[in-house]
């Protein structure tokens, strides 16, 4: 929000708080300097349309202005009493306490931390009772958030602005203008996802902000879509990474690498013999793991380390996004998939 705008509203709330009779919108613009400028510079129209654009933004952000029809000589009054405007008292048991100190301690990245910390000294002086020890066990979370587009996407998402952001696509070669309606992000297995309408592809996208390049351009104007009530950011990055997935594809790993792969191993299958040798290839072992929609791109990530050995449909998908990178398209097909990943 532009400076200008919230210090317009801030004084036009303090005005509807602050007065015990309700206020006409005449008074209300001899009494903000901003509505007054654009009363004289522009017209009378200009400034009802700013008042009340001004008016709906502060009920949306939850203050409770109230209408008097017959308080000024039939001039609506406008009021925002303080006994409907006054937040809850804060009440919160041991169990709560001790949940909001451990959740303030989860958050390893300086400013996010920052916020927690100064969350819970106001907690504190409003008589919370926090202890030194609540929240405390032998293992206590961490959530990173290292990533430069982190902050700009999170503010983007909370004041539901678009933005603009270029971005490398797994096995990509090039990067992409992409221009996004962030709904959420959400942390899974280590990296955090954004979930947003793409508006290019007039569709939802979830992107992995670690392939995020440059920085995060917010736009002006609102979303042109709706937000979803409920956006679930690792079921999506789960159905992507194959998780849940009904197929299974056969991969061969290269020895000390592709732990990410070993986890979700379903089996360990017998080793193909090396060409030439008529015993087992001791560099390799063959793994059979989910297959799913994205587990091309996963496996592309792991360049030489992992060689696809069916099914066909992956095999093929891994070799395109390898050539992409390399900028090989017209290799020989055949070098390409005896080296899927070296050429990476």
């Amino acid at each position: 929000m532009a400076i200008a705008k919230a210090e317009r509203l801030m004084n036009l709330a303090l005005c509807l708080m602050n007065t015990r009779r309700p206020l006409s919108k005449k008074e209300l613009r001899e009494s903000i300097e901003a509505y007054r400028e654009a009363w004289q510079n522009s017209s009378e129209d200009a400034f009802n349309r700013m008042f009340e654009r001004d008016k709906d933004d502060l009920r949306e952000l939850g203050l409770v202005i109230d209408v008097d029809e017959n308080a000024l000589d039939g001039e609506l009054g406008y009021l925002a009493r303080a006994d409907r405007n006054r937040l809850p008292e804060i009440a919160l048991d041991a169990e709560e306490a001790a949940a909001l100190t451990l959740a303030a301690r989860v958050w390893q990245q300086a400013k996010m931390s920052g916020a927690a910390s100064g969350a819970l000294q106001k907690l504190r002086a409003a008589g919370v009772p926090f202890t030194e020890t609540e929240g405390r066990t032998a293992l206590e979370p961490r959530i990173p958030a290292r990533e430069t587009a982190f902050e700009p996407l999170l503010t983007a998402a909370r004041d539901r602005r678009p933005v603009t952001f270029e971005y490398r696509k797994a096995g990509a070669a090039a990067v992409e203008q992409r221009t996004v309606e962030p709904w959420a992000l959400e942390c899974w297995r280590g990296h955090w996802y954004l979930a947003g309408w793409d508006r290019d592809r007039a569709d939802a996208r979830v992107f992995r902000l670690s392939r995020i390049t440059g920085k995060v351009r917010t736009r002006s104007g609102a979303f042109l879509g709706t937000v979803p009530e409920h956006v679930d950011v690792r079921a999506t990055v789960a159905k992507f990474a194959g998780e849940g997935a009904t197929a299974t594809a056969v991969v061969k790993v290269r020895r000390g690498a592709g732990f990410p792969l070993r986890t979700k191993a379903l089996s360990t299958l017998p080793q193909p013999a090396a060409a030439g040798n008529s015993g087992a290839d001791e560099e390799w072992d063959v793994l059979e793991i989910p297959y799913g929609n994205g587990l091309g791109a996963d496996l592309a990530e792991f360049g030489p380390d992992v060689l696809v050995l069916g099914p066909e449909e992956l095999r093929s998908d891994v070799i395109e996004r390898l050539r992409a990178v390399a900028g090989a398209g017209a290799v020989d097909g055949g070098a390409v998939e005896s080296a899927e990943g070296v050429r990476a």
